[in-house]
C-alpha cells in the first residue's frame, strides 16, 4: 500500500520533498497557503515590461548538484544554460576597468597560480589569506577571520560573499562563507559554471515538478494554508485548514516546508531566525548588446550581478534595506544608470520600460547570531519533518540549500520504519 505524506508548502524545497517521495512510490499531497507555487522562486507576467520576468534574479552554479539532481528529476536540467566554461566577466564602474576571471575546468583551484587568470593586481599570497575561511566555525563573523580589504576582497570576495550571504561580509558568518568557498572557488572551475533559467525560474524549476506530481497521481491544492497541527501524544493526528480537516493515519507524515514565521505560529516553541535581510531586483525592457555576457559583476555602484536575458536587463542588489523604501522611480533611474555604464550604453539614454522587486524578508540574516537559530530537520514529533532554506541545511539561504533541504527531509521519511 502507498503511504501518505503531506507536503504544507510549495516552494522549492517542498516541491524538491515532493518530487523525490512520489518517486519513491509515496502518494503526496501539496498543500500551498497562496495561491501560486514556487515560493521566492517564481515566475509571472508583468505589464510594466509587457515581459515575464522572475521575482528574484537566481543564478546557480554547475556544482550545486542537489539543485542540478532536482532539475533533472524533474526533466529540465537542460533549461539551466551558461557558459561552457567557469568564466566571469566583471567592470569597475568607477574606474572602468574591465576583466575575466578564468576558472578553468579542472577539479582543482590552479587558477591562482596564473596571473592572466587572476583577479588583475593580485598576488597568490593574497588567496591563501582567505584560508581561515575554510575551517571557521559557524559562530564567527567573517571579518575576524579575514581581512576584509583589499584588492581582492574588493573585486571578487565581497561580491561573492554579499550575493551569498546577503549580509555585509564582515558581519556575515565565517562558517557559512567557508563552505561557500569550498563548494565554489576551491573545486576548481567544473564547479563553477555558472547556469541561469533562461525561459523562467518556473518554468525550470516549478512547473515541470507540479506536472510531474500531478503525473504520478499527487494532489496540489494552492490557497490551502495549514491553520493548526493537532497533535497527538509524539505524532501530528490532525491537520487543520480553516474549512476543512485531515486525520492522519498511523503511517502518515507531514514535511513542513514553510518560511520560519508560518512554522514557529504552527510549532510554538521552534527556535527559528527573527532578523531577515531584503534583496532588491531591477529588470528593464532592453535588448542587450550583442557582446553581453549571461551575467556581469560589478564593481564600485550600486548595482552588483548584471542579467542579459533576451530583451531584458536585470540586476540584483543584494542586503538592499537601504533601498526598499527609496521612491520607486528615483531608484529605477539611480540603477539604470549603473547599468548603462556597466553594459557599455551611451549615459543619456532614457530609463526604459522597468519593474523594481523588493523582497523585504528575501533571506534570514546570515549572521553567527541568526545562523544559530536555525533547526535541524527533526522535531520531537515522529511524523513531522522541516525543510526550508532557513533550517539548519550548511548554507546560506539559496536555492541548492532549499533542494537539499527538501532531499534532507525526505530521506529522513524513507527511512523511517
Amino acid at each position: 500500500m502507498q503511504k501518505n505524506v503531506h507536503i504544507i508548502g510549495a516552494g522549492i524545497s517542498g516541491l524538491s520533498a515532493a518530487v523525490r517521495l512520489a518517486n519513491a512510490n509515496y502518494r503526496v499531497h501539496v498543500h500551498e497557503a497562496t495561491q501560486q507555487a514556487g515560493g521566492r522562486c517564481r515566475s509571472y507576467f508583468d505589464a510594466a515590461t509587457n515581459l515575464t520576468i522572475d521575482n528574484g534574479n537566481h543564478l546557480l552554479l554547475s556544482g550545486n548538484r542537489h539543485a542540478l539532481a532536482y532539475a533533472k528529476s524533474i526533466g529540465t536540467e537542460a533549461g539551466l544554460v551558461g557558459p561552457k566554461l567557469a568564466q566571469f566577466p566583471f567592470v569597475d564602474i568607477v574606474t572602468g576597468q574591465r576583466w575575466q576571471l578564468d576558472l578553468g575546468d579542472g577539479k582543482l583551484p590552479l587558477w591562482v597560480f596564473d596571473d592572466a587568470r587572476r583577479v588583475p593586481d593580485t598576488k597568490l599570497l593574497d588567496y591563501f589569506a582567505l584560508m581561515p575561511l575554510i575551517w571557521a566555525g559557524t559562530d564567527k563573523p567573517v571579518g575576524n577571520a579575514i581581512p576584509c580589504k583589499g584588492t581582492l576582497y574588493d573585486r571578487l570576495v565581497q561580491p561573492l560573499l554579499l550575493a551569498a550571504l546577503n549580509v555585509d561580509p564582515p558581519e556575515g558568518s565565517a562558517g557559512l562563507a567557508g563552505a561557500i568557498v569550498r563548494e565554489t572557488l576551491l573545486a576548481g572551475g567544473q564547479a563553477c559554471r555558472p547556469l541561469i533559467a533562461r525561459d523562467g525560474l518556473s518554468a525550470v524549476l516549478v512547473e515541470p515538478a507540479i506536472k510531474l506530481l500531478q503525473d504520478k497521481g499527487a494532489s496540489i491544492q494552492l490557497g490551502h494554508e495549514l491553520r493548526e497541527l493537532v497533535m497527538k501524544g509524539s505524532h501530528v493526528g490532525e491537520l487543520k485548514f480553516g474549512g476543512d480537516t485531515i486525520a492522519l493515519g498511523p503511517d502518515d507524515v507531514v514535511v513542513l516546508a514553510v518560511p520560519p514565521r508560518p512554522a514557529a505560529a504552527l510549532l510554538p516553541g521552534l527556535k527559528t531566525p527573527s532578523k531577515f535581510r531584503a534583496i532588491v531586483n531591477a529588470h528593464f525592457r532592453f535588448d542587450p548588446p550583442k557582446d553581453a555576457a549571461p551575467i556581469l559583476g560589478v564593481v564600485g555602484g550600486l548595482v552588483e550581478w548584471l542579467f542579459a536575458f533576451p530583451q531584458r536587463l536585470s540586476v540584483t542588489i543584494s542586503n538592499g534595506d537601504r533601498l526598499v523604501d527609496m521612491p520607486r522611480e528615483e531608484l529605477a533611474q539611480a540603477i539604470w544608470r549603473d547599468v548603462c555604464k556597466a553594459a557599455g550604453l551611451p549615459g543619456e539614454l532614457p530609463l526604459p520600460p522597468w519593474q523594481i522587486v523588493r523582497e523585504r524578508r528575501a533571506t534570514f540574516e546570515a549572521t553567527p547570531e541568526q545562523n544559530a537559530l536555525r533547526p535541524g530537520p527533526v522535531t520531537s514529533f515522529k511524523n513531522l519533518f522541516l525543510a526550508g532554506d532557513w533550517t539548519d541545511t550548511g548554507l546560506p539561504a539559496t536555492i541548492e540549500g532549499s533542494v537539499r533541504s527538501g532531499d534532507r527531509a525526505a530521506d529522513l521519511v524513507l527511512a523511517r520504519p
